[in-house]
This record gives C-alpha cells, structure tokens and sequence, in this order.
C-alpha cells in the first residue's frame, strides 16, 4: 500500500509534528509527502532528506500561500486516487484539513491516533483519554490523522528522495488570509519542548503564576504551560494551556505545579515520560500518574527547588 502524507509547514521550515506523522506511517506502507506552498522548494528539498519518504510531491501556487483548508484539500483530493491512507498530523492544521478532505472523498476519517496496529486496525482515545479504543475499518481509502506524541519523529538523513512537481488544483476563492498574530517567546515552542513547567489555579494570581514558575523554568532550560483553569483565570495565555481542549503534549520531564488533576488535564500530558507533582492535596488526582510526587505549600517548595537548580 501507498500512503500520502500532507506536510504542516511555515514555508520555511518542515514542522515537527510531520516527522512525527511518517514516523507512524512507516507500518503502513510506502510513503509518499505532499508539500504545498507559495515558493516552497526549500521546504520540498528539506523534506527529501526525511528517512522513509519514497517520494516528495511539490504542489506550487499563489493560493497555497497560507495553506488555507479551502484551497489545500481540493488538491489533497486530487491526488488521492492512488493512496489506501491520506494522512497528516493531528494538530490545528491537520485537523481543520482532513475533515475536508474525507467528506469529499467520501470516505471515513479516524481522528488522533495513538497506535497503528496494521493497515487497517487502530488504537485512538476517547472519553478525555480515559480510554482507548481499537477501531477496524476495511475501506478500500482511509483518512487518518496523528497523535504527534504517541509516536517517534522520523530522523534527517543526507541522502535525498526525488521531489515531483504536481499540478496545483484552481483557486476555490471562498475564503481569505486576513492576518496571523503569533507568540514570540525565548522558550522552547510548547509541543516540541523537552521540559515543561505548567501550573495551575492555586497559584492565586497571573504575579504569583509567573514570579514562581519562571524562575524554575529557566533553571531547567523548561517551556511554560497551564491548565485550563489558570488560563481561564488569566494567570497564563491561551496557547500556553495543555489538555484535551488545548495542547497535547510529551515531554521528557513534566512538572505540574499547583495542578490538582482533571482528566481533561491529564488527557494532554499522560505521555510525558517523567512527571513530577508538586500539590498541597495529597489525595489529588495529579498524583495518580505521577512518578514523583511533592505534597506541601508550592510557594515553599519551587522556590527551594529552583535553588537546588541554580546550585548545581
């Protein structure tokens, strides 16, 4: 079977989570990689280093510009003929794309994917991730989208695949780019991020929020997070919130501070491979995917941490 991947890009740089998506589809069969853009040969060139990529398919036009759904899923459609799996990754991108491309190809889309157990049988979450369920499907064409986390990224190589330019499909003209506002931050993007510090409503205020966990994200060399709650509170932005309504996340180190729990929390970082609790409640739920867990006044305990850090 041969798969086609659509590519997340800036028109620049190849995003991480698409590595993360042929990771998982290397049990699927050959991969095939769609790059669409305004001037984004660079981009094609870099993803021919991608190690499992057969092939790379250029798709060149004005309109592609700003990968507006409307414009890059015709073209995903007629491309699809000869692929048993339209992939991408499941972040905002690919999530506004492949529904699109699975209603016109009138063909089933199985969304988040955490496991790929063959070519026709998948593990993805529900219920906020306190479940997974195996989903079997025997259409001849499959739209799937990623879980970026649950799987390894695939690795640059030197050596190159063939890049093959492909007809871009007409300007639909049913929507258009307005502007793009994106927070520029020092710290790691928060989904790539080695080490995230995050904390949550018991840390009182948006002051207090960043006077205690900047000073320790900065000794760990950490991106900053939040549960919904903080967010709502105002104590952190809206695209610092992890969980299920904001960013999954996996990191090597976690540490939630200040974070009681809740499985719509825990549903965006149960992947992490370390996760550190700091909490006042010892029967908090936080504590039930911990690895290590710190019970007592946060306001006490970071500060002593970052210190240890800084003493290093």
């Amino acid at each position: 079977m041969t798969v086609l991947i659509l590519a997340e890009h800036d028109g620049k740089q190849i995003s991480p989570a698409t590595l993360h998506a042929v990771g998982a589809a290397q049990k699927l069969g050959e991969i095939h990689l769609l790059v669409a853009g305004s001037g984004c040969l660079n981009v094609a060139e870099q993803a021919s280093k991608i190690q499992g990529i057969a092939k790379v398919l250029h798709a060149d036009a004005a309109h592609f510009a700003e990968c507006l759904a409307e414009e890059i899923a015709p073209l995903v459609v007629s491309l699809a003929q000869p692929y048993a799996h339209i992939v991408a990754a499941a972040s905002a991108f690919g999530k506004n794309i492949m529904p699109r491309v699975a209603a016109l190809l009138d063909c089933s889309q199985v969304s988040d994917l955490t496991e790929i157990v063959d070519e026709k049988t998948f593990v993805r979450p529900i219920y906020a991730g306190n479940v997974f369920t195996t989903v079997q499907s025997h259409e001849s064409k499959l739209v799937l989208t990623i879980r970026a986390s649950a799987f390894q990224a695939a690795e640059l190589g030197d050596n190159t695949t063939s890049i093959q330019s492909v007809t871009a499909t007409p300007a639909q003209n049913i929507s258009r780019f307005v502007s793009r506002e994106l927070t520029q931050s020092d710290r790691p993007e928060l989904t790539q991020a080695r080490v995230i510090v995050s904390g949550g409503r018991a840390l009182g205020s948006a002051e207090q929020f960043n006077a205690v966990l900047t000073p320790l994200a900065d000794a760990l060399g950490a991106a900053i997070g939040a549960s919904r709650a903080a967010v709502d509170a105002d104590y952190a932005p809206n695209d610092s919130q992890v969980g299920q309504t904001g960013k999954i996340v996996a990191p090597e180190l976690y540490v939630a501070v200040g974070i009681s729990g809740a499985i719509q929390h825990i549903a965006g970082m149960q992947d992490s491979k370390t996760i550190v609790a700091i909490n006042k409640d010892p029967d908090a739920p936080i504590f039930n995917v911990a690895d290590f867990g710190m019970v007592g006044d946060l306001f006490e305990i970071v500060p002593e941490l970052t210190k240890a850090l800084n003493a290093r």
